[in-house]
């Protein structure tokens, strides 16, 4: 608590306010720096914050650019334009009807998000997914039954490509709801409510749109405190989990992979191998008492000696060729 004034101390301060002896700035002292603060557009993601949301989903437009490429069989340009703070009521307004809004599930998260993709973009891909050359036409209608059938498919696998996006801060496992055209109808918060809009730009066959992702920020609020760019790589250097090492370990173990042995090398002629019977004799350029060689697929990794087993014939590993090895000829 602040030291209490005497009254002949408050007399004395009086009087020199009076006399212009003190100033009341230097009774204020230093001036609280005031900054502006819009209650229509509050932030509510700070620029740490927006930092990784622009590192997430720059890794979502690498990835998705490959799975696109693939999928349609061309080459696809994908990139971050923008990443900003809106009302839900300016997303919904900048967008015209009818439109491809998908609407999703943000599990285990509470609430839901949309993917709008501009029409040109969709009429093109499906054109390319149904045998098309990839050029489409712009039409201002919505789609039909197959067609949503297989817009929804798409955009399930690209909605995979972002949760391994996420997966340094939280298992996503977004599920494709429904596709609404008009954005007046697709109304996952109110109009008031803050979101975070992130546009991308996609280009592929001549064709140039808009892909739009908009998060509610009352879906993202629970995992705020771990949407840090230090987080990221802290939590992505750090080594597996014991036992997720040993569920790999137990995949590799179980994987069959091929095994030569190689008694000997030798050269014929096709009419000789024509006229081998049982019985004959074919001379190799191994000696009796010398190791034979064993492959792993292709590369040669041991030395051993042939045998039997019981009823088997089998070798006996003698030596350790060398961690490259050498191509099997």
């Amino acid at each position: 608590m602040g030291e209490t004034l005497s009254q002949d101390e408050i007399d004395s301060l009086l009087v020199a306010l009076n006399s212009g002896e003190v100033t009341t700035e230097e009774l204020r002292g230093e001036e609280k720096v005031v900054r502006n603060y819009d209650f229509r557009h509050p932030n509510k993601f700070s620029k740490e914050q927006m930092s990784f949301l622009q590192l997430i989903y720059d890794n979502f437009a690498r990835a998705i650019t490959s799975f696109l490429s693939a999928k349609l069989r061309l080459s696809v340009q994908i990139s971050v334009i923008s990443i900003e703070q809106v009302t839900y009521g300016e997303f919904t307004n900048s967008i015209s009807a009818p439109s491809i809004m998908v609407i999703h599930d943000m599990n285990p998260l509470h609430g839901e998000g949309i993917m709008e993709i501009q029409p040109s973009l969709v009429f093109c891909m499906l054109d390319r997914l149904l045998g098309g050359c990839g050029v489409g036409t712009i039409e201002n209608r919505t789609l039909t039954e197959i067609e949503s059938t297989i817009i929804k498919q798409l955009t399930q696998q690209m909605l995979g490509i972002s949760r391994e996006a996420w997966e340094n801060v939280i298992d996503l496992k977004p599920h494709v709801e429904l596709i609404e055209y008009n954005p007046q109808f697709a109304q996952i918060v109110s109009p008031s409510e803050m979101v975070i809009l992130i546009s991308l730009a996609v280009n592929f066959a001549d064709t140039e749109g808009t892909l739009n992702i908009c998060l509610p920020f009352i879906v993202l609020e629970p995992i705020l405190d771990k949407m840090s760019v230090h987080n990221w790589f802290v939590k992505g250097s750090k080594e597996d989990d014991p036992q997720q090492r040993h569920l790999l370990e137990q995949q590799i173990e179980s994987m069959a992979v091929p095994v030569t042995v190689v008694l000997g090398r030798t050269s014929i002629v096709v009419r000789e191998l024509l006229d081998l019977q049982v019985g004959d004799v074919v001379l190799i350029d191994r000696k009796t008492d010398e190791d034979i060689d064993v492959y792993i697929d292709v590369c040669r990794k041991f030395t051993a000696k042939p045998g039997r087993r019981n009823s088997y014939l089998a070798a006996q590993i003698t030596d350790f060729v060398g961690k490259g090895g050498t191509s099997f000829e």
